[in-house]
């Protein structure tokens, strides 16, 4: 088996998609709407200052993902990270591409200067929770409040 971690591609988006189909049956506050999912990967990978996609590859099939979004923290004074989407394929869960994709931008973003890395992850999935605590992530006092806007034609 060869698994290997790099930037995505036009050629990835779709088998993307159907990862984010994945993930977002997980999280209560997502439904999966493939054409929205595909305009947002298009978005981040035609505008590389919006952020970075990442695909596993497994024996040259996309086998899962994470991207990293950028936004600007006052706090920080800088550029910061928005993680978001990892998801890697049911076949390949439990065998550690989750950890090797997050530690993958782990390093990127401190390669790259950027001195945080924020997540949201589902506040009912206790295996995700889990897992970030297991991989150095902290619990914020902050709390996540959303409010959905009326679309304009």
């Amino acid at each position: 088996m060869n698994a290997t971690i790099d930037t995505a591609t036009d050629e990835d988006l779709e088998p993307m998609a159907d990862l984010l189909a994945e993930l977002f049956t997980l999280e209560s506050d997502f439904q999966p709407d493939r054409d929205k999912q595909l305009a947002g990967l298009y978005t981040i990978l035609d505008n590389p200052a919006v952020g970075q996609l990442f695909v596993l590859r497994i024996n040259g099939q996309v086998a899962g993902m994470a991207n990293a979004l950028f936004t600007v923290s006052t706090a920080e004074g800088c550029r910061v990270v928005l993680l978001e989407d990892v998801v890697i394929h049911a076949a390949w869960r439990g065998r550690g591409f989750g950890r090797r994709i997050v530690e993958h931008v782990l390093d990127w973003a401190a390669a790259a200067g950027l001195p945080r890395i924020t997540l949201l992850a589902d506040k009912d999935n206790r295996k995700a929770l889990s897992f970030y605590e297991h991989l150095g992530f902290e619990y914020s006092a902050m709390r996540v409040l959303r409010k959905t806007l009326p679309q304009r034609v």
